[in-house]
């Protein structure tokens, strides 16, 4: 088994595990026409849109169409709200497609434009920007929009630091700029004065990673660990720089410390699989 084949079903599974009641469960990739490329796809709302409806069923087109109806025919803001909500529902348990959803939910925070509903729905856009399955081509569009939320939330808060920290994520991962300095400006904001702040050293950590700095990664997921002991994400990531720079007893060590601590007989046996390998 390949390493980025475990950091995904790893990932896959304990995101399932953590979300199984809060988000919908199915991949960012539906998003993309399985013929397209998505290194060269340019994304936008509608290609995003007319493609997911592509793969409705008839009687699925009939209720879509019919709350589309609702949310033309609203009359004031609390009408358009519960039309928006009607969509986001329908994309999340009737035809199963995340991007339609993370787009209503984006629009329905947009409406409400409350300091929870902003971070509620950029939190859903971040967590699907950070998964290790994203297109590239769908970054962009859900960094930007998790961009938009972000900022209309700290003009309501300008103290969040989650907000902050998610706000740099979208320029560590989302390509929505050349210079990954300006998204981890926004993170050592927060940071630097708390650096007890798990969620900041975790997203600097894999903006390492991601960079092939792999001794700041290690050091960030270490801290990360050391005051968050059961981190079952750093643990992971942190294994497989040990991994990446040929450091096979550590990745080892590390492994096994995740496979004692989930519960998840696909996750047990991924790990084990990877670890019968780096002792060859």
């Amino acid at each position: 088994m390949r390493k980025p084949q475990l950091i995904l079903i790893l990932s896959g599974l304990l995101l399932f595990s953590v979300l199984y009641f809060f988000t919908p469960r199915f991949t960012a990739k539906e998003a993309i026409a399985s013929n397209q490329s998505a290194e060269n796809q340019v994304v936008t709302t509608e290609s995003i849109l007319n493609t997911a409806k592509l793969a409705l069923s008839e009687s699925q087109k009939i209720s879509l169409l019919s709350i589309e109806n609702q949310l033309i025919k609203a009359k004031n803001a609390q009408d358009s709200l519960k039309s928006y909500k009607a969509l986001t529902k329908f994309w999340a348990d009737s035809a199963q497609k995340l991007a339609p959803y993370l787009y209503f939910s984006y629009s329905a925070a947009l409406l409400e434009n409350s300091e929870k509903s902003l971070t509620f729905a950029a939190q859903l856009l971040v967590d699907n920007l950070l998964t290790p399955d994203a297109p590239p081509a769908l970054l962009p569009w859900i960094a930007g929009n998790a961009k938009v939320l972000l900022e209309k939330a700290l003009v309501i808060n300008p103290k969040n630091d989650s907000a902050k920290i998610n706000l740099g994520a979208c320029y560590l991962f989302g390509n929505l700029s050349d210079n990954p300095m300006q998204g981890i400006t926004k993170i050592k904001e927060v940071v630097d004065i708390d650096s007890t702040n798990t969620y900041g050293q975790f997203i600097l950590a894999l903006g390492g990673k991601k960079s092939g700095q792999y001794d700041k990664a290690i050091e960030r997921f270490l801290t990360v660990i050391k005051i968050q002991p059961n981190h079952i994400e750093a643990m992971i990531h942190l294994a497989e720089c040990y991994e990446l720079t040929d450091q096979k007893a550590l990745a080892i060590e590390w492994y096994t410390k995740v496979s004692n601590s989930v519960n998840i007989p696909e996750a047990k046996e991924a790990i084990s699989k990877r670890i019968k390998e780096l002792k060859k």
